[in-house]
């Protein structure tokens, strides 16, 4: 690498490198390496610089320090000679090593193996064998250095202990990169480590155990690495030996080991893992070892029950390890103390007073284990577990009940759902009922977890028993917990549907609104917090309290001054926004202004680096710009410049050595990852900020479109090289997902022939096709690079969005677009494909299988968003983009509609055909070759085991039913049969099949509707079908199917209603149910507004057109409560 030449040097810096270099004295060497180390600033900068120089003579200066090392009295010269030797070899980002006329090089490997056998102090010979290993890794595969290996040889067979020790750690560094050169020699290798397993000397034992460790990592090949599966006892057996003579430093360093191992081949420990699992066991169990001894024990367990991807069903079939190592991690849980600063704390993250490093291991590991091995097997364990220690009489056993309970749910979500009531009974029986705060607080925690882990439906079916439990803590004579209570209400209210809310809106506000007045300061702040998130769940009911709540979020505003309330007055600044966003503008636009000019005083007012109201106040912006739509436009100048400021703020990295120190591992807004012998720490507050302001970018643009023109140019400059910017995921998805609305933004400005205030020019078509140019190509070659599956879906989708946007001018980009689709598709097969090589090992099972389908459901989204790809193509452009198309539906898409293949891969395919019959069957019949490819498959998904497939199925029956005319007619009988067959199934309502079943039912109305030449006896079925209604589970289809009978009946249908009218009140019942729930939320509404208002048109029609008597005898049928809905409906 080239680098400008240094200036020459002054006559008395010359004469001071040339009496370092001094190869006849190393007095002034001596000095400088004393001088390198000095405390005295100005000195030691001087000796860099002398040092500096001194590289323009390579081979001088490296004969000086390895004279230095060999030779030097002085322990510490020597030792700094090793590492500086080290470093200008191999470290330093010019290496002086090529530039070494080969007699300097053949010196300096000679004296290095020498230095090996004679050096006395072991920390000198532990650098100097780093400098092997190092130097041999870049130049022995060139042949550079024949006679190393036969030295290692040697030492190790017939050298003192510590120089078998230092042949044997070389050893270990070298197999990353000498492992597959090693191979003919490995009978002798396992020979030679097998006896240095035995050996008396603890060291040589623990530097054979690495290099043992080492190898099984480098070797590739499965059948090399169990050459030395015998070894493992001995390996085990060293581990005893340290911790048997109480040298905890040598265990925690050998079990480092094994860890590394368990990650890197977890396979190879299969043929001892019952001893090797009951010997760690036994470790974690120990309470007399130290907690670092015992927790490496431990994450060597874990993270052998994390490798089912490697080894499926190895620790979970292992008799009775999942209880003990549960009831381990429980044990650990009860590293608490009831520590007075517990109760007095003044922040929720300073809450964790009293608890002991076990508890933080055992918290994590609980989590882990969970999601690794599934509700099946760790459940059984909680359910014998957390029973007696939840009626315990020592309050550290109930408090670590509830934390293992809230910790496993992420992992045991499936078995869970099952009975969400029992689940959190324990929490709520505890938060009602515990004499100790501590244990209340962890029942509202569990309770919060719960809330997040098995909503919605948790909240859907216990909110009667969880709303008056959190609102009993929020009068808990604990702080702690009354703040926690407020903290865990967000947690439910975020997946509560809002009529489960309503009735307990009046008991909760006038709850928080006393918190706020006379409470904590942490409680305050967790009241505003729950404020906010109920208003948001509220939406316009929340308009009841507008008047109350705003004054006092105002005053503290105001009010809020110093250091120490800072976050209350963030908070404060969230709630306003979320109560303005709830109530909407109309209610908020009389103090819309005053809160502006408040927040915008505030911004002014400028904040301190570690001051959350930045964040806080971006976001809150954002907000009251989705409140105020295109009123908020006149305070984008104000937004703007700091908000684009932070989307382009530059990472802040720093790379060093490994072995420089780690001044920052403790620092919390800081990230350490270890790259080969580089340590890389990243701020993450500077990343989460640019997250954050990215994720605020994409809200203006969707929500102000046109009027976000001015800065939708920066914007964009901004957001597209973000593509591909790898320190944060989610700068990346930000970016993905504000390519669309970028798209859309300049789209509508074109409509609504805006004026560009850069260019002085409306906005027209070349302004958009430009846009497009701008962000679609980057987002393909950013898809092309993609390193996340769940990233790439989410490119795919944005891209579909793109083209959906685009339209027609998304036509040059098809090309790449395709092409990309086939690389990632193959990519995701390849993937899918090597995850299922997991179905031959030899412990696979049906909960293996389960794993895998989870595992692989992210490589379905990837397919899941290709089809959506596939529609927004088809949408935008017809049947003209079939031809493009063809390679995809032959390759990928066709070959997926196999019954071999996974249902979610025939899912898909379906789907995809789907979209072709729906959106590319115009008069030029392209999309009829695919028919008779797809009718086959089709009609058989209508009765697939796998009720995705039957809905995806039945769905595309509807749609060729409706699109295809007279080339449909001859299906009609099977289409028929299969939605009878799908609609009259015995279990057809339950709660996995009634989507399925309601998509038949919507089909079978489009056959009746589109089809009816082809139906036999149409007087008969229509009204069965019309029996069929309302539809009432999926809502989504209940909307469109309420829809479709309103539009029936508008045409007057000739046998829907019967002859004598004798099935209006079939019709009425539909009605009379779906017309009241017009105004609910997308969850439980039936028919939308615009299907309400027709269908009190039609009964209007009917009032006025058909005999009385005749609708008299319809609503009659009705019982009294859908009466009373439709007369309510009506009025």
């Amino acid at each position: 690498r080239g680098r400008a030449p240094r200036p020459p040097l002054p006559a008395a810096a010359m004469a001071d490198v040339q009496a370092v270099l001094d190869v006849n004295s190393l007095a002034a060497f001596e000095q400088l390496l004393g001088g390198l180390t000095s405390v005295d600033n100005a000195t030691r900068t001087k000796c860099e610089e002398i040092f500096n120089q001194c590289k323009a003579q390579p081979d001088v200066l490296c004969l000086q320090l390895v004279r230095a090392l060999r030779t030097s009295a002085a322990i510490e010269h020597r030792e700094m000679s090793s590492i500086l030797l080290r470093r200008v070899l191999t470290k330093d980002e010019v290496s002086l090593w090529a530039n070494l006329q080969p007699q300097t090089q053949d010196g300096i490997k000679g004296e290095l193996l020498k230095s090996m056998q004679e050096e006395t102090q072991k920390t000198i010979a532990r650098k100097v064998c780093d400098t092997v290993g190092e130097l041999a890794a870049g130049i022995y595969d060139d042949g550079k250095w024949p006679e190393l290996l036969p030295f290692l040889f040697t030492c190790v067979t017939q050298g003192q202990e510590t120089l078998k020790e230092s042949a044997l750690n070389v050893f270990a560094q070298l197999a990353e990169y000498l492992g597959e050169s090693l191979v003919p020699h490995l009978d002798t290798l396992h020979g030679i480590l097998a006896q240095c397993l035995q050996n008396t000397d603890i060291n040589v034992r623990l530097a054979s155990l690495r290099a043992c460790c080492c190898f099984v990592e480098a070797l590739e090949n499965a059948t090399d690495r169990a050459k030395f599966q015998d070894l493992l006892p001995a390996m085990l057996q060293t581990l005893g030996g340290a911790l048997q003579g109480n040298d905890e430093s040598s265990a925690q360093e050998a079990l480092g080991m094994f860890v590394d191992l368990a990650g890197s081949d977890p396979r190879f420990v299969r043929k001892h893992l019952s001893h090797i699992v009951d010997a760690m066991m036994t470790i974690a169990e120990h309470d007399d070892l130290e907690d670092g001894t015992r927790h490496l024990a431990t994450e060597f367990l874990v993270t052998l029950c994390e490798a089912r991807d490697r080894a499926p069903g190895m620790m979970r079939k292992l008799p009775n390890f999942v209880p003990r190592l549960f009831n381990c991690l429980t044990s650990f849980l009860l590293d608490v103390e009831d520590d007075a600063s517990w109760h007095a704390a003044e922040k929720e993250e300073d809450g964790d007073a009293g608890e002991g490093e076990r508890y933080d291991m055992g918290q994590e590991c609980l989590d882990r284990v969970a999601i690794a091995l599934g509700a099946n097997s760790v459940l059984p364990c909680a359910a014998a577990t957390i029973p007696a220690l939840i009626q315990d009489q020592d309050w550290r056993k109930r408090h670590a009940a509830l934390v293992a309970l809230a910790q496993i749910a992420e992992g045991c979500v499936k078995g869970m759902l099952k009975d969400v009531a029992g689940a959190v009974s324990p929490c709520l029986h505890a938060v009602a009922s515990d004499p100790h705060a501590r244990v209340r607080w962890a029942a509202v925690n569990g309770i919060g977890q719960l809330c997040t882990d098995l909503g919605p439906k948790l909240q859907e079916k216990d909110h009667a028993r969880i709303l008056p439990a959190l609102l009993g803590a929020m009068e808990d004579p604990s702080h702690r917990v009354q703040a926690h209570a407020a903290a865990a209400m967000v947690n439910f209210s975020e997946e509560c549907p809002p009529e489960h809310m309503a009735p307990f809106l009046d008991q909760l506000m006038n709850k928080l609104l006393a918190m706020l007045q006379g409470g904590h300061k942490m409680v305050q702040e967790a009241a505003l917090t729950a404020l906010a998130s109920i208003a948001d769940n509220a939406q316009t009911a929340f308009a009841k309290y507008y008047g109350t709540v705003l004054p006092f979020l105002k005053q503290i505003l105001v009010a809020a001054a110093g250091k120490e309330h800072r976050m209350l007055r963030a908070k404060a600044v969230e709630c306003i926004s979320l109560v303005g966003m709830a109530v909407g503008k109309e209610r908020f636009a009389a103090d819309a202004k005053e809160v502006m000019d408040m927040l915008h005083q505030l911004q002014q007012g400028g904040f301190e680096d570690d001051d959350a109201t930045t964040s806080y106040m971006q976001q809150a912006w954002t907000r009251l710009c989705k409140c105020l739509g295109q009123d908020f436009i006149p305070y984008l100048q104000v937004v703007m410049p700091p908000l684009l400021k932070s989307a382009q703020v530059k990472p802040d990295v720093q790379v060093t050595d490994v072995e420089d120190g780690a001044d920052d591992d403790e620092d919390e807004d800081v990230e350490v990852i270890t790259v080969a012998d580089k340590r890389i720490a990243i701020r993450t507050t500077v990343l989460e900020e640019k997250a954050t302001a990215c994720n605020m970018l994409c809200c203006y643009v969707d929500e102000l479109k046109e009027g976000f023109l001015p800065y939708l140019q920066p914007v964009a400059e901004t957001m597209v090289p973000l593509l591909d910017f790898y320190f944060h995921e989610d700068v990346r998805k930000a970016a993905v997902a504000s390519l669309p609305d970028i798209l859309r933004a300049g789209k509508c400005a074109m409509e609504k022939s805006v004026v560009n205030p850069a260019t002085g020019a409306v906005v027209d078509a070349a302004y958009v096709k430009s846009l497009v140019a701008f962000v679609v190509p980057p987002l393909i070659a950013a898809l092309a690079k993609e390193p996340e599956v769940e990233i790439q879906a989410s490119m795919l989708e944005s891209m579909s969005d793109c083209a959906g946007v685009a339209e027609e001018l998304i036509a040059e980009h098809i090309g790449a677009m395709i092409e990309q689709f086939q690389k990632t598709l193959t990519g995701s097969l390849e993937r899918r494909a090597e995850r299922n090589k997991r179905a031959n090992t030899e412990d696979f099972d049906g909960e293996e299988m389960e794993a895998l389908k989870d595992e692989q459901a992210a490589e379905d989204e990837v397919f899941d968003q290709f089809a959506e790809c596939v529609g927004s193509l088809l949408r935008s452009l017809g049947a003209r983009v079939l031809p493009a198309l063809e390679p995809l539906l032959a390759t990928y898409v066709a070959p997926m509609l196999s019954p071999e293949r996974s249902p979610g891969e025939r899912r898909i395919a379906i789907c995809v055909f789907d979209d072709v019959m729906e959106h590319a069957s115009d008069a030029s019949g392209a999309s009829l070759k695919y028919l008779d490819g797809f009718i086959g498959p089709c009609l058989a998904g209508c009765g697939d085991k796998d009720a995705d497939v039957r809905q995806a199925s039945v769905y595309g029956v509807g749609v060729m039913a409706a699109a295809l005319g007279a080339n449909f007619t001859p299906h009609v009988p099977s289409a028929l049969a299969a939605m009878a067959a799908v609609i009259q199934a015995p279990n057809a309502r339950d709660e996995d099949n009634i989507s399925a079943t309601e998509n038949a039912i919507s089909s079978l109305g489009k056959i009746l509707e589109w089809q009816r030449v082809a139906v036999p006896s149409p007087e008969a079925v229509a009204p069965q079908w019309l029996a069929m209604l309302p539809l009432t589970e999926d809502t989504v289809e209940a909307r469109v199917v309420h829809q479709q009978l309103v539009r029936m009946l508008e045409k007057n249908d000739p046998h829907l209603l019967g002859a004598s009218h004798e099935h209006l009140g079939k019709a009425l019942n539909v009605f009379a149910t779906a017309m009241p729930t017009a105004s609910l939320s997308d969850k439980l509404s039936l028919c939308t507004e615009e299907t309400k208002a027709r269908m009190k048109n039609l009964i209007a029609q009917m009032q006025g057109g058909l005999p009385a008597e005749t609708m008299q005898k319809a609503f009659a049928e009705l019982d009294a409560e859908k009466q009373a809905a439709l007369q309510a409906a009506m009025a």
